[in-house]
């Protein structure tokens, strides 16, 4: 038995401040210190899609990178600028990576209206949810399956004055994905992981099943400075994820972990 530690990080909004990118630099710095076998960005890498803010972003996460041990979907920040969004994905909706010990089913969950900014909510399509489908079919024995995408599935507490706006107004701007519960019902029994960012309070979900399905926003890993770990051997999850904290960061609480348990 192999012991391997799977790392997920999120929103990172890379060229917002320099504040975020030294986050960022601290939080790689202890994924390697850590020896993380594989990280996960869920998306909003960049704040304003702009080329040299993915550039950025590379040049932080290259020794990751470089050794193959990184995996990207895109979120609804970097569909804005220049379009970052095209350089984090293979033209696919739906594609996976395998790794060791893991099989990543990666979703891009924007669309072509989140070059407006306020426009933030994704889209999912029962062909996507098809091609998610084939993905899990495939999926080899003995593998963690984790399926990545930005937009949240289930419903979560409005984040800020403009989501509860809109959610009073019943825009879809800061809503879940409208099939986000049959994308949840196609996984169970197949999925270890769903892992996902768009909200920056972290929080985690547990569906039970035979098969246990966690559903989790990692939250702002630099707004955090911190991020979650999750163990794993021989295609199953070791112990509950655990938080690896780069720095003293005053926006992790234990208020922001909530784990669920439905019936």
């Amino acid at each position: 038995m192999t012991a391997r530690l799977l790392a997920h990080l999120s929103d990172l909004h890379l060229g917002r401040s320099k504040a975020d990118a030294d986050a960022a630099r601290r939080l790689v710095d202890a994924l390697l210190a850590a020896k993380v076998d594989h990280a996960v960005v869920t998306g909003d890498l960049t704040h304003r899609g702009l080329l040299e803010e993915h550039d950025l972003f590379l040049e932080l996460f290259a020794p990751l990178a470089r050794h193959g041990r990184l995996t990207v979907v895109p979120g609804n920040h970097d569909r804005q600028g220049d379009d970052a969004a095209q350089w984090l994905t293979r033209g696919q909706r739906v594609w996976t990576e395998a790794r060791d010990g893991l099989w990543l089913v990666c979703v891009d969950s924007t669309a072509p209206h989140n070059r407006i900014g306020f426009r933030a909510h994704g889209a999912l399509c029962e062909e996507t949810l098809a091609a998610v489908d084939l993905a899990l079919a495939d999926a080899p024995a003995g593998a963690l399956t984790a399926v990545l995408l930005h937009h949240h599935p289930v419903p979560l507490p409005t984040e800020g004055v403009g989501e509860w706006l809109a959610h009073r107004l019943g825009w879809p701007h800061a809503s879940e994905l409208a099939l986000g519960h049959a994308l949840l019902g196609l996984l169970a029994g197949r999925a270890d992981l769903v892992l996902h960012g768009r909200r920056h309070r972290p929080r985690r979900l547990v569906c039970e099943h035979d098969r246990p399905l966690q559903v989790v926003n990692a939250g702002s890993s630099t707004a955090l400075g911190a991020c979650r770990l999750f163990p794993h051997a021989d295609g199953r999850l070791e112990a509950a994820p655990h938080w690896l904290c780069a720095a003293p960061a005053p926006g992790l609480r234990r208020t922001h972990e909530l784990v669920l348990a439905p019936a």
